[in-house]
């Protein structure tokens, strides 16, 4: 059984007004009632924004492309699953006993997407300065924390992108190509493609996000190889 949703809240420091968005926030889609993927899509946004806003004050000689790099490890799944451990998210989701059993609770997909809708909650309850707040709270310690550059270091997405604005073409191009398993256990696989360069890859993962990295990390080395085989 999950534990208390205000132990969520208190750990990270707000006191909701409307206590019902904090319930949602954390309930899965696999569980009975209104879930929380509407309050991600939305957390998603705002997190991304508040996370750009805290780098721009303090790393302020960081130039575009080491912000961009530096957000996207903040924001990327296995950052976000690690700080909800950190604040006692996985006693407190609230999900279907097939999910639980099966060790949903610690699944770093659902927790990521929880705390991306906690922080859409917020945002509904509080407004962006509230979630502002909270966002400064979880990552400032990440930020303030980092010895040098080599902390950030490049996800696959950002790799492949940047190899490919480097060289003047265009960007890659993800789609879903099938799920499977049921709702709670879906496996992803995605296709990345840079047609430019007639160059395709497909990636699985248990989430859209780990199978995007997946397929990126494939194009890349197909790139790297060839570059290597072509010199």
């Amino acid at each position: 059984m999950a534990g208390a949703p205000e132990a969520v809240a208190q750990a990270v420091g707000y006191r909701f007004r409307d206590p019902q968005l904090l319930t949602r926030a954390l309930t899965h889609r696999s569980h009975a009632g209104t879930h929380n993927e509407r309050l991600e899509f939305l957390g998603d946004a705002v997190l991304n924004l508040a996370v750009s806003q805290l780098l721009f004050g303090q790393a302020s000689e960081a130039d575009e492309g080491e912000l961009s790099r530096m957000r996207a490890h903040l924001v990327r799944e296995a950052s976000l699953h690690a700080l909800a451990v950190q604040i006692g998210l996985p006693a407190c989701i609230r999900l279907s006993e097939g999910e639980a059993r099966s060790g949903g609770a610690q699944r770093a997909s659902i927790l990521a997407d929880a705390l991306e809708a906690l922080v859409g909650a917020i945002h509904l309850d509080g407004g962006f300065d509230a979630a502002h707040t909270v966002v400064t709270r979880l990552f400032a310690p990440l930020v303030a924390g980092a010895p040098s550059d080599a902390r950030w270091a490049k996800d696959a997405k950002t790799a492949l992108q940047e190899w490919l604005q480097g060289r003047k073409h265009p960007l890659p191009q993800y789609r879903i190509v099938a799920t499977q398993g049921q709702a709670h256990r879906q496996q992803f696989e995605v296709a990345c493609a840079v047609s430019a360069l007639a160059v395709q890859a497909t990636g699985r993962g248990t989430s859209r996000r780990a199978a995007e990295q997946d397929a990126a990390a494939q194009v890349l080395a197909v790139l790297n190889a060839s570059r290597e085989s072509s010199s």
